[in-house]
């Protein structure tokens, strides 16, 4: 009987044995599977963050190519905008000096069908540019104010320009 359970119980010791080692193979296994999938789950979400992160890099560049090209044509647009500006306060300046030196002369042209003091209408001249029409030639200091008044209309006419130029370019309509 000794032998029996001798026999039993290396039988017994093998068959523990291969269990063992049959239970490490499947958990060896299993361990190995799982550490693939962990490791095809880590690669897809690194692809999907270097991804994200080269959209994101394109876009922070192309914001800034439009922040440049917004800043390029704002200097472009203020040097127009001053280059306009100085030439019409030249234009005025030189009008004004003009009409100071009595070089220029404003007139206004008065109603054609006014008549003189006893009813009869006046005769055009014969050697005036206009014809057909009577001028008044205005006081040169009345001329001065009426210079200087068109010249803030005009200098608010640019800087208006100016102002729907930029309007128009940083919303973006034509």
């Amino acid at each position: 009987m000794k032998i029996n359970a001798v026999k039993w119980g290396g039988a017994l010791l093998i068959i523990l044995a291969l269990m063992a080692g049959s239970a490490w193979t499947a958990w060896a296994w299993q361990a190995n599977a799982y550490g693939q999938r962990l490791a095809a789950k880590e690669a897809a979400h690194q692809t999907e963050r270097t991804s994200l992160a080269n959209a994101n890099s394109a876009l922070v560049l192309a914001e800034q190519s439009k922040r440049l090209a917004l800043e390029q044509w704002l200097v472009a647009s203020e040097k127009a905008y001053y280059r306009a500006l100085s030439d019409e306060k030249t234009k005025h300046a030189r009008l004004r000096d003009r009409l100071a030196t009595a070089d220029l002369r404003l007139s206004v042209q008065l109603d054609a069908t006014a008549t003189d003091c006893d009813g009869v209408q006046t005769a055009t001249r014969t050697g005036g540019v206009v014809y057909g029409a009577r001028r008044a030639q205005l006081d040169p200091a009345h001329a001065q104010r009426i210079i200087g008044i068109t010249g803030d209309g005009d200098q608010g006419l640019i800087a208006l320009q100016a102002c729907q130029a930029y309007a128009k370019e940083v919303s973006g309509t034509k």
